[in-house]
């Protein structure tokens, strides 16, 4: 019996998990009993990983429709020749801003890369991820604030800080084993800021259920306090920030009566979140989607940041303004992924890194992408505007997944080339390809992981191909080949070659990993970035800014602020209750396609979509537990859910379990303006008993 440590690729953590295997099949997996992420533990989804294309498993051959509409297997060097032609036609008649993808953060970084080397590189089209639905706040916040995308904790700080906030964060659903390392904190105060009584919520010292959407209020009334009562860390703020003076002065007007009166919080509560803050010696703060999945994110996220830097709780153990977002790839996907900027970093007009890049790849600067790529939500609208003609979807979902996710749906009719790459093809998504690419799961992959806390970790295949079967990587390599990239694809054959590429890119940024090997990872503890050549890795958990060095121009941390935006979709008369989405339990997974290959998390919920009511507007409006009702957007979209009564959710909200495509189909095409994450936290609704049906 041969054991394979591995990577678990779900959520942002990524786990590590010891899979033992017999004759080519798994036998048992163990949560890998050293690694410092998890320490030996695993929820449900990574313990079970070995049930991923168990229940439903596509044919290892492509699919192209035909001219009935059929969906019929051809060989892949066929699928191949079918789709670079096609790719290429568009790219003649319409150039390549026709051409657009959507891929994930759940690939390995050296999948990622080489996709876009294909789709940016040489076809000069757009690569957006599913990431843009999860993280793009706070990596526009970090880049902002601290001149990189630049998560700053360790996992550890869990267990270091004696003051942990958790704001629009529910990690006992959504991040079990961050809720073991809180647990396992003997000294901590637990604050949850969350309009919703969470499971979190429930077992924390303080809950604040502020109104929704009003977390920016709260923040800027936080630091209006804090200055009130010179409850700040001056020396921090005068030899590692900028522009506090600024921020001091927007904020005079955010006084604890306007605040109040915004949040629905009282005066006292607020108050008494300043003296826990004020009183913490290692004060963190967490954030979750409750934060960046909203109209007003970034500023929002950086108001979290601010509160840390001017009480100087920045780069010490235990402390922190910390995204906790993210895929199992969140940070490979935000630098490797080419999706928002250079390989490693940078910005598309700085020669010095156009020139550093094109070096490492051995190509000229007229071959590297020279622009952004569009964000998620403008191809989607370029799509239905004709503007875009073809769409390669990797790895995700967006017909149930995308905000107002009929808007996907009717982009799709518009395409002359709609291909879907997954381990599933009976997905929303799937169905509807024109090309379907059935691809392995990352049970047989080899490449590279980077989570939430900057952590590489490896993944090895635990087991081996079946016939015909590929990997994304290869479908890649196929495509590249077929469209004729040539010499293009001499350094990019196998995933430790493109790694070394990725490193070479790296070099003198602030995620340089020029000293990491495929060696020292496989069997590791992991290895945080930065870790440059010719250093020594003394510690597995590393945080930054210690040094209270930023990689802004000025070494220090900007104090990024603007006068709150009204609400663009407030409530009316005839849409008075807000809907607010959300994980719901443990088991569930995004849109269900993998979580329901795990028995006994699948038996735990509910095939029929349900949405949680207050029993007071239950009783208002006559419905029942469990009863069928309808639910009208005002996006001019309507749903049908199960009533679940509780008392959990404030009278005027409801929360829907976002795993349900019944829910994606209320929630509006709002976006944060400089992230462009949308806005699934505030969708104005009414709800209707159903009567006179059958």
């Amino acid at each position: 019996m041969k054991k394979v440590q591995s990577t678990c690729n779900v959520c942002s953590l990524a786990c590590n998990l010891d899979f033992y295997v017999e004759n080519e099949q798994i036998v048992k997996v163990i949560p890998t009993p050293h690694y410092p992420v998890n320490k030996g533990f695993s929820c449900i989804k990574g313990i079970s990983l070995d049930k991923q294309n168990t229940k439903f498993r596509p044919s290892p051959l492509p699919k192209i429709r035909n001219v009935k509409g059929e969906m019929q297997e051809t060989t892949w060097e066929e699928a191949y020749d079918y789709v670079a032609k096609k790719l290429l036609e568009i790219k003649e008649t319409y150039g390549g801003d026709s051409i657009a993808a959507i891929s994930t953060g759940q690939l390995p970084l050296e999948e990622m890369a080489l996709f876009s080397h294909v789709m940016r590189n040489f076809l000069r089209g757009h690569v957006d991820g599913n990431t843009r639905l999860c993280m793009a706040t706070s990596v526009v916040a970090h880049k902002q604030s601290f001149g990189f995308d630049a998560p700053p904790y360790t996992l550890n700080d869990f267990e270091l800080s004696d003051t942990i906030f958790l704001i629009g964060a529910n990690p006992i659903v959504t991040h079990p084993i961050i809720w073991s390392r809180i647990r396992n904190n003997p000294n901590k105060k637990v604050i949850v800021i969350d309009p919703r009584r969470s499971e979190t919520a429930q077992r924390s010292d303080y809950h604040y259920a502020l109104n929704g959407k009003t977390d920016i209020y709260l923040f800027y009334g936080l630091a209006h306090i804090l200055i009130e009562k010179d409850y700040l860390d001056h020396n921090y703020i005068e030899a590692h920030t900028e522009n506090f003076q600024g921020f001091k002065d927007l904020i005079a007007e955010y006084t604890p009566d306007v605040v109040a009166k915004k949040t629905g919080l009282s005066i006292e509560s607020l108050y008494e979140m300043a003296e826990l803050i004020h009183t913490g010696e290692r004060v963190s703060f967490w954030w979750t989607m409750g934060v960046n999945q909203g109209y007003e994110a970034v500023r929002t996220a950086q108001s979290i940041i601010n509160l840390a830097l001017m009480t100087g709780n920045m780069g010490r153990p235990g402390t922190g303004a910390n995204s906790i977002t993210g895929q199992c790839n969140a940070m490979g996907s935000r630098v490797f992924s080419n999706t928002a900027g250079l390989y490693g970093g940078g910005d598309y007009d700085n020669l010095v890194r156009r020139k550093a890049v094109c070096e490492a790849l051995q190509i000229t600067d007229e071959q590297l992408i020279n622009k952004p790529t569009l964000p998620y939500n403008a191809i989607i609208e370029k799509i239905n505007s004709g503007e875009i003609k073809a769409l390669w979807i990797v790895s995700t979902n967006p017909r149930h997944s995308w905000t107002n996710n009929t808007t996907f749906q009717e982009a799709l009719e518009k395409l002359e080339l709609f291909i879907v790459q997954d381990i599933y093809d009976d997905t929303h998504t799937s169905q509807d390809a024109g090309v379907f690419f059935p691809v392995v799961s990352g049970l047989k992959k080899t490449g590279t992981y980077i989570n939430t806390e900057r952590r590489l970790s490896a993944m090895r295949p635990v087991l081996s191909k079946a016939e015909h079967e590929k990997t994304d990587l290869e479908v890649f390599l196929g495509v590249g080949k077929a469209l004729g990239m040539g010499s293009l694809l001499d350094l990019w054959q196998t995933p430790e070659a493109i790694f070394e590429l990725m490193k070479k890119c790296s070099k003198g940024m602030p995620c340089d990993i020029t000293g990491v090997t495929y060696k020292a990872l496989e069997g590791s503890a992991g290895i945080q970035w930065p870790f440059r050549e010719g250093e020594t890795l003394e510690e597995d958990e590393r945080r930054l800014f210690e040094d209270g060095n930023y990689y802004t121009p000025s070494k220090k941390a900007k104090f990024m602020f603007d006068k709150i935006m009204d609400n663009p979709l407030p409530t009316t008369a005839e849409f008075p209750y807000i809907l607010n989405t959300g994980r719901d339990t443990v088991g569930q997974w995004h849109t269900q396609v993998r979580s329901r290959e795990i028995g006994v998390a699948e038996d735990a919920y509910a095939a029929q979509a349900y949405i949680y009511i207050h029993p007071e507007l239950a009783k208002e409006k006559g419905i029942e537990e469990n009863e069928i009702f309808e639910v009208a957007s005002i996006n001019g979209r309507t749903s049908r859910f199960a009533a679940r009564i509780t008392e959990n959710v404030t009278v005027n909200q409801l929360y829907a379990p976002m795993h349900y495509i019944e829910t994606n189909n209320l929630t509006p095409s709002l976006y944060d303006p400089f992230s462009k994450e949308p806005s699934y936290k505030t969708t104005p609704i009414n709800i209707y008993k159903i009567v006179g049906e059958c």
